[in-house]
C-alpha cells in the first residue's frame, strides 16, 4: 500500500508515542499487556473526526507541547483536554476535523488546565509496521510505533491513503469533561473481601479520596500509601505481607495492592505477579485513568455491578457512533 510522508516532528513533547486501538490483544500469555492509548475514548474520537476507522494509529501526547510541519495535504483532529492548538499561528478548534496543507505548521501548547493527554489523528492513519498484530508503541520492550520509542525531533511520520471524508465535529454537549477530582467506576475483586480485605477495608477504599502520585505513567497510576487492616495476617507461602499471593494473571485496569500502595494497571503493565487485585476499573471508564494528572488529581472509586458496567459501555458506544458527529 502506498504511503505518504505526512508530518515532520519539530517539537516532540514529553513522551509522544504512536498508538493504535485496541493494541496487542491476545498476547498476555506471552507477557504483553495490550499497550494502546491510555484514554481510548478521546483516541477513537480523534480518528473518527479525521475520517479514519476508530482504531487507526495516531499520536498520544502527554501534557501537550507538540509541534510538527505538515508534508502533505489532509485532515487532522485533536481531542482531549482544552489547550491552544494553532495552525500557522492561528488558533484552530479541538474536537473537529481541520484541513491541512503542505507547509503548514501545527502546534499544541502545554496543558495548563485539567487533564493529561492529547490525541492527534491524521487522515489515513499513521503508517508504521505492525508488531504482534499492533502498531502501538510498547516503550519498555522497545517495540511497535516508530522504532519502539517516543518521537524525536526530525522524525517523519507516514500515513496510509485516506478515503474522501466530509468535515466532522463532535458537539460540545457530547465531549468528555476533565475535572481534577474524579469519580471512577469499578467492579469488586478478584481479590477483595472477605478473603483478602476486611469489609471495613473495602468500605474505606470506596470512601477515601486517593491522590495520583507523581511516579504515575503508562505502566501504572499510583496513589498515596494507605494501610489496610487485611483479613489475614500474612500471605503465608506467598510472602510476609497480606497482599502477597502466588503469581496470577492481572487484568487491564486492575487495582493492584502493592503492599500499602494501590496502583491502577495501565496499558504497559506487567501481565502477572504476586499481589492482590482488590478491584478492576470498568472497561468503559478506563479512559478516565488516562487523564489523571500525576501529583495533582484525586480519585474516588464507585462500585458498580456487571449490568451497570454494560450500560456504561453502551453509552460510550453511542458517543463513538459516527452519526453523532455533525
Amino acid at each position: 500500500m502506498t504511503q505518504t510522508a505526512a508530518l515532520e516532528v519539530l517539537e516532540p513533547g514529553l513522551q509522544t508515542t504512536v498508538q493504535d486501538y485496541p493494541g496487542r490483544r491476545g498476547r498476555q500469555s506471552l507477557g504483553f499487556f495490550p499497550s494502546g492509548p491510555v484514554d481510548s475514548l478521546a483516541f477513537r474520537l480523534a480518528n473518527l473526526l479525521a475520517g479514519n476507522r476508530p482504531g487507526a494509529a495516531a499520536l498520544e501526547i502527554p501534557l501537550g507541547r507538540f509541534q510538527a510541519g505538515v508534508l502533505a495535504p489532509g485532515r487532522i483532529a485533536v481531542t482531549g483536554p482544552e489547550t491552544t492548538v494553532t495552525l500557522n499561528g492561528s488558533r484552530v478548534p479541538q474536537w473537529e476535523s481541520v484541513p491541512v496543507d503542505t507547509g503548514d505548521v501545527l502546534a499544541c501548547e502545554v496543558l495548563r488546565g485539567p487533564g493529561h493527554r492529547l490525541y492527534l489523528a491524521l487522515s489515513g492513519g499513521i503508517a508504521v509496521p505492525e508488531v504482534f498484530g499492533s502498531r502501538s508503541t510498547f516503550l519498555l520492550a522497545g517495540i511497535g510505533g516508530l522504532d519502539g520509542r517516543a518521537l524525536e525531533r526530525a522524525d517523519i511520520l507516514d500515513t496510509f491513503p485516506a478515503a474522501p471524508s466530509r468535515p466532522r465535529r463532535l458537539p460540545a454537549s457530547l465531549r468528555p469533561t476533565y475535572p481534577t477530582a474524579w469519580e471512577i467506576e469499578i467492579l469488586r475483586g478478584p481479590h477483595a473481601d472477605p478473603d483478602f480485605l476486611t469489609a471495613e477495608d473495602f468500605a474505606g477504599f470506596l470512601a477515601a479520596s486517593w491522590r495520583c502520585d507523581l511516579s504515575s505513567d503508562r505502566v501504572g497510576i499510583r496513589f498515596n500509601p494507605h494501610r489496610f487492616r487485611w483479613a489475614r495476617p500474612s500471605g503465608d507461602v506467598a510472602g510476609g505481607h497480606p497482599s502477597n499471593l502466588l503469581d496470577s494473571s492481572y487484568p487491564p485496569g486492575g487495582i493492584l495492592a502493592y503492599g500499602d500502595v494501590l496502583t491502577v494497571l495501565g496499558p504497559d503493565s506487567n501481565t502477572s505477579g504476586g499481589f492482590a487485585v482488590i478491584a478492576t476499573v470498568a472497561s468503559a471508564s478506563l479512559w478516565k485513568v488516562g487523564q489523571l494528572r500525576p501529583g495533582r488529581d484525586t480519585v474516588t472509586f464507585r462500585e458498580i455491578d456487571l449490568e451497570q458496567a454494560a450500560a456504561l459501555t453502551a453509552h460510550v458506544n453511542q458517543l463513538l457512533d459516527v452519526k453523532a458527529l455533525s
